[in-house]
């Protein structure tokens, strides 16, 4: 067993009581990069299903395209255990296999060689899980529009797209570029990722809609909708910028999509201008209607937000949440579901920095503190790895890691600089796979200072840090007297404060700090709890 194997193990077993979970051979056969998975390399897959909304069935095929990283006899795929596998074909001949849990054995009948690219083809079909709460709780949807036609999709993150498909079914391994053909009905649409191929009738009135997708794609981003759509589409130009924008909604909700869609093109210049380009521009920009309320797929976001924007703020936070996932999550990619929080957390930053460039900064952090509430501090943001991890309470990687971000933010007090970077993240890690020390590194080095204490604070531990503070003395020998009690003990984060109405930016440390003022009392200390994330704790002396 190798170093990384056994440190894997270890990590998986300390965070069991952590986090309150415990995880078995089920768990690390989907989690982890075992010998049978880290063997090989997708380069391609061309999936083709066919989908039956009446029994509720799918049918089907993936081709997967490799690359051996290593010389190698055995690998591993993965694929739901409820769905059949009908055989596997390679080289024309089959091959035989065997299954434990979900994860799928195949034999080969000779050593493939490392640097060797080859291929083979696996037949399945059944009854996949279907989605009882999309998209928190995954699986297929299977629904109906007003006038009883299919109304389909699927919806699969942290419970894997191994539930409909058959794939190499971890994060770190993307695929270069995809083919999705989808076989429906022909009076139905059937839209995936990427841009259309072809459209070609089938036998038995059916259609076969064939999509590319090309560039990189996350597993969980690989999606598919049916219905009675309607189409349309526009030009997205923006300097160097130009690819096409497509909408796809039921027939009925043409007229108010076209009128509610019309803030997106100035919603993607505001992303643009802070974060880069946009990633995919050959396979263009979508918005599909869903039964669900949203979904970050790639190039063909889920929407299912009935048209409305957020009161007081004038937008459609799931247009603009799941369409920041373009630059966060599917162009800057994780490779175990335990860093979820890079996706969540700057997503959910970027729906600030949306405000503030629309509206103002006081604007963007009144909505910033409605999400506060929200925070739990039940387990730390980051999770065990190698496990499939997927049981935090979700909200605090949404809500406290952009806290987090904006708290450091003001801790450098630089906006240029802090923008500056914030853009350079994105563009220069564009298409990348990034882990929790890969981003703490990058902020590091841009900001010029180490803010390793600001990260391991908010992201490893549970609780957040306290302002302790209290008063000594009396009259003109009074002292307002702080501290940080925190679980890292360099935590240094500089707090904003009013004292006597006196603006100051205060540097508490573990040590008690001190500031003098004659006649002072608790009443006129304000601490800047808009900028900042930490809780006080007033000490009676």
């Amino acid at each position: 067993m190798s170093l990384r194997s056994l440190f894997l193990l270890f990590f998986a077993f300390s965070f069991s009581s952590a986090f309150g979970q415990h995880y078995g051979k089920a768990d690390s056969l989907r989690g982890s990069l075992g010998p049978l998975r880290d063997c090989y390399d997708v380069t391609y897959y061309e999936l083709e299903v066919k989908l039956n909304a009446a029994q509720k069935r799918l049918a089907g095929s993936n081709t997967f395209h490799f690359r051996a990283t290593r010389n190698f006899n055995n690998l591993q795929f993965d694929l739901f255990s409820n769905l059949e596998i009908a055989r596997i074909i390679y080289h024309g001949k089959s091959l035989p296999f065997g299954r434990e849990y979900n994860a799928v054995f195949l034999e080969f009948p000779e050593t493939i060689l490392s640097g060797a690219r080859d291929s083979f083809t696996v037949f399945y079909g059944g009854t996949p899980q279907e989605a009882v709460r999309p998209p928190w709780d995954g699986g297929i949807v299977w629904k109906e529009d007003n006038y009883g036609l299919p109304f389909l999709g699927v919806s699969c993150e942290g419970l894997g797209a191994s539930a409909w498909w058959p794939l190499k079914d971890h994060l770190s391994d993307e695929p270069d570029s995809m083919s999705i053909a989808l076989i429906v009905p022909d009076h139905l649409i059937a839209v995936s990722n990427g841009n259309l191929r072809s459209r070609t009738g089938q036998a038995g009135n059916f259609n076969r809609w064939e999509w590319f997708v090309s560039y990189p794609i996350n597993s969980y981003g690989v999606s598919f909708y049916v219905g009675d759509y309607v189409h349309f589409s526009e030009e997205y130009v923006n300097g160097q910028s130009r690819f096409s924008l497509d909408y796809y909604v039921l027939m009925d909700n043409e007229a108010k999509a076209k009128k509610h869609f019309e803030q997106v093109k100035p919603m993607l210049k505001i992303f643009e201008k802070y974060f880069g380009p946009y990633p995919f521009p050959k396979d263009g920009y979508a918005l599909v209607e869903s039964d669900y309320w949203g979904m970050e797929h790639q190039s063909a976001i889920a929407y299912g937000n009935k048209f409305q924007n957020l009161p007081n703020y004038d937008f459609d936070f799931i247009i603009v949440h799941e369409s920041l996932h373009e630059w966060f999550g599917n162009s800057l990619s994780i490779k175990d579901h335990a860093e979820l929080w890079i996706h969540e957390a700057f997503a959910t930053y970027g729906e600030w920095v949306y405000l503030e460039e629309r509206f103002d900064y006081a604007k963007a952090v009144q909505y910033a503190l409605g999400q506060r509430r929200r925070i739990v501090n039940q387990v730390p943001l980051v999770g065990p790895l190698g496990v499939n991890y997927d049981g935090w309470p979700a909200a605090d990687i949404y809500f406290k890691g952009a806290w987090m971000l904006h708290s450091l933010r003001n801790t450098v007090k630089n906006d240029g600089l802090w923008f500056s970077t914030l853009y350079a993240f994105c563009t220069e890690n564009r298409l990348q796979f990034l882990e929790t020390q890969d981003v703490i590194d990058f902020f590091n080095k841009k900001l010029g200072a180490d803010y390793s204490y600001h990260f391991q604070q908010y992201l490893f531990h549970t609780d957040l840090p306290i302002l302790e503070y209290k008063l000594t003395g009396k009259g003109k020998n009074s002292r307002f007297q702080y501290r940080w009690v925190a679980d890292v003990e360099d935590f240094r984060m500089p707090v904003d404060a009013r004292i006597k109405g006196k603006k100051m930016r205060l540097r508490p440390t573990a040590e008690w700090q001190k500031y003098e003022a004659k006649n002072i009392r608790k009443d006129d200390v304000e601490l800047g709890t808009g900028d900042f994330l930490f809780d006080v704790r007033w000490i009676e002396e």
